[in-house]
């Protein structure tokens, strides 16, 4: 079955690269609106709002009063922190008892692998 409309639309957002998020400073300090800075970077102005909430980063002047700024290198390594902790998390680790239970019986009992599961699917608590 061929269909010739699809009623389903492509995504069409992205991430913000660094280059965006020089851009962004730049039309913050300006004291562009958010809608202003997201026509020309190309995306929501929620997606601004989020990015300045995630580089900003408390300030304080010679008088000791606190201002907050945002930074676009600041922004940018806490998105690279936020990728590298996203995904499944590996299950290897969990089981490392099972694994060595397995490697052992295979390599020094010439078991299969299907014996050394089945064994300890059996004798497990």
């Amino acid at each position: 079955m061929v269909q010739t409309k699809s009623t389903t639309n492509k995504r069409t957002f992205k991430h913000l690269t660094a280059f965006d998020r020089g851009q962004m400073a730049a039309l913050h300090n300006e004291g562009k609106s958010l809608q202003e800075i997201a026509d020309v970077i190309g995306c929501h102005k929620s997606t601004v709002c989020r990015e300045l909430k995630r580089g900003m980063v408390q300030q304080m002047k010679s008088d000791r009063t606190y201002y907050k700024a945002y930074f676009p290198e600041t922004a940018q390594i806490r998105y690279e922190n936020n990728r590298k902790a996203c995904g499944g998390k590996l299950k290897l680790d969990s089981a490392i008892d099972f694994i060595k239970f397995v490697e052992k019986k295979i390599l020094d009992d010439d078991w299969s692998p299907d014996a050394a599961c089945g064994h300890a699917k059996l004798h497990s608590t």
